[in-house]
């Protein structure tokens, strides 16, 4: 029996990989029944065409296989943009490089503009008044700065906090910052349809999860009933964090403990007083 290559394990490997991170990415933004439907329909057709060889159902399937490049492009087209985005994003190139290089470091300096955010989610959340506030990264968000009120100012803690004030004109709907500014306020954001989301969670986490599901952005919620602050991420909610975990996840290039696999809401690891 012949050993296969060293090419040949590398081709393996390389399809075994790009298949988990498929499966990561459908399991992430809640379209993995649809992938197994898929695959599903993909086994169907393979069996009655090539195995038990039916002409007339294996002709119909043939005929929906021929256009399922696109029907596949329609159902997946947020997740292929998520997949591309992460493929060319300089972050994952970086953290890519950053395994071979000797240099690690320990700590992350809170950035000036991150340390208002989390201040002002801390007081709302001692208020027990609700905010929604994302920020954005590598994919522009500009469609969803339209639905909002432009505002294009310094982010200040101050300024977040009489945004999200009950009963002022701005506060329902959520403030987009990007390159460390604050862009507009009352943005309207893509709910998730994600049916694993618990019931005694509300629109604001719908929402913030539904922009991470479409988009690299980083989402916070204040809840107003609870007043705990949740954190959504590539697909995840990180529910219940203290200001000072807000803190590191915000400032952490590659998100920190946020590709830990789990469900879609669970906490990260607690952060201890040598942290």
């Amino acid at each position: 029996m012949l050993m296969p290559s060293l090419l040949e394990i590398i081709d393996i490997f390389l399809v075994a990989l790009l298949m988990y991170g498929i499966y990561r990415l459908m399991k992430s933004s809640g379209a993995i029944n649809i992938f197994i439907g898929v695959l599903s329909f993909i086994a169907l057709w393979f069996l009655v065409s090539y195995v038990f060889k039916m002409k007339l159902l294996g002709g119909i399937l043939d005929k929906v296989v021929s256009v399922g490049a696109i029907a596949l492009i329609v159902l997946f087209q947020n997740e292929l943009r998520r997949f591309l985005v992460m493929l060319g994003s300089r972050r994952r190139w970086k953290n890519f490089v950053a395994l071979f290089s000797q240099k690690k470091n320990k700590q992350v300096a809170s950035k000036a503009y991150i340390v208002q955010i989390v201040l002002a989610c801390k007081n709302l959340a001692e208020s027990n008044t609700g905010a929604l506030i994302v920020i954005e990264n590598n994919i522009s968000l500009d469609e969803y700065l339209a639905t909002g009120e432009r505002i294009d100012a310094l982010v200040s803690c101050r300024l977040l906090e009489n945004i999200f004030y009950k009963n002022t004109p701005l506060h329902d709907g959520a403030v987009i910052i990007g390159n460390e500014r604050i862009k507009a306020a009352a943005c309207i954001l893509p709910v998730s349809r994600d049916e694993t989301i618990p019931k005694q969670y509300g629109l604001r986490h719908r929402s913030a999860l539904g922009i991470s599901q479409v988009s690299d952005a980083k989402a916070i919620v204040v809840s107003e009933e609870t007043g705990h602050i949740a954190l959504a991420y590539m697909g995840r909610i990180y529910a219940d964090l203290s200001s000072k975990e807000l803190d590191r996840m915000l400032n952490e290039e590659n998100g920190g403990f946020l590709s830990t696999p789990g469900n879609v809401f669970h906490r990260p690891k607690k952060i201890t007083e040598q942290d």
